[in-house]
């Protein structure tokens, strides 16, 4: 068991919170299970997360045997989920859809955070439905933020979605204009791409083509509330 200050009880579920419930760890876990191994990628999903801190809470995932942590060449760790570990993805996912059904409409202006939204749409781009023989460049500009945050590119090839800071030099075949607002109201599903895209909320430029494959390979958060989904469909 990991060094984690505990509750004092047998319980199980005191000794699954005694993990589970420090600060940051059901975040971390969220990023692993979605695929990040390395430190540098935990870090784009938790922006706001000090290095120290998500050191001491990979140590303390190593301790409790929750992941596993190797030495790469190339410097630094690899973080991968253990047996143990990938028996905590229910729980984790749970977690996200009882969030998506009964707190979202409660979001601050602050928890809008667009470096963690554009981070989850790149791991989530369907490249099936985009030209593999060639690279695909979407370029995002969100209105109301500051021009270091206002722009990002989505630059998918051979299969692959990179996502850039800084303008790649490459030709843009989408333009996507949209408030941060918007883009996350749709991301977690408490509004429709059909209706944020009808409405004006989302413009789209670039070639017809381009502009109906953009519905096809936007794909939403796995935690996007459903219900809401399906009632907004209805009445739209």
């Amino acid at each position: 068991m990991s060094s984690l200050k505990g509750y004092g009880q047998f319980c199980p579920v005191a000794m699954t919170s005694q993990i589970l419930t420090a600060r940051w760890t059901p975040l971390i876990l969220r990023e692993l299970l979605c695929g990040s191994t390395r430190f540098s990628d935990l870090r784009k999903g938790l922006p706001r997360l000090s290095q120290s801190l998500l050191t001491r809470r990979l140590d303390e995932l190593s301790d409790s045997n929750i992941i596993t942590k190797k030495p790469i060449s190339s410097g630094g760790y690899e973080y991968q989920l253990t047996k143990v570990g990938e028996k905590l993805r229910p729980i984790i996912e749970m977690m996200g859809i009882w969030g998506a059904e009964n707190l979202m409409h409660n979001l601050t202006k602050n928890e809008r955070d667009p470096d963690l939204l554009f981070w989850d749409i790149r791991r989530t781009v369907d490249t099936s439905k985009i030209n593999t023989n060639k690279r695909f460049v979407a370029q995002f500009d969100v209105s109301g933020l500051t021009r270091s945050k206002r722009f990002r590119w989505l630059v998918s090839n051979n299969g692959e979605t990179d996502l850039c800071y800084r303008d790649p030099g490459y030709e843009v075949n989408l333009m996507v204009y949209a408030s941060l607002k918007t883009l996350v109201d749709v991301w977690i599903g408490e509004q429709t791409l059909n209706h944020a895209i009808s409405n004006s909320e989302i413009s789209l430029e670039g070639s017809s083509a381009n502009k109906a494959l953009f519905k096809k390979w936007f794909v939403l958060s796995p935690f996007a509330n459903k219900k809401t989904q399906q009632k907004l469909s209805i009445n739209q």
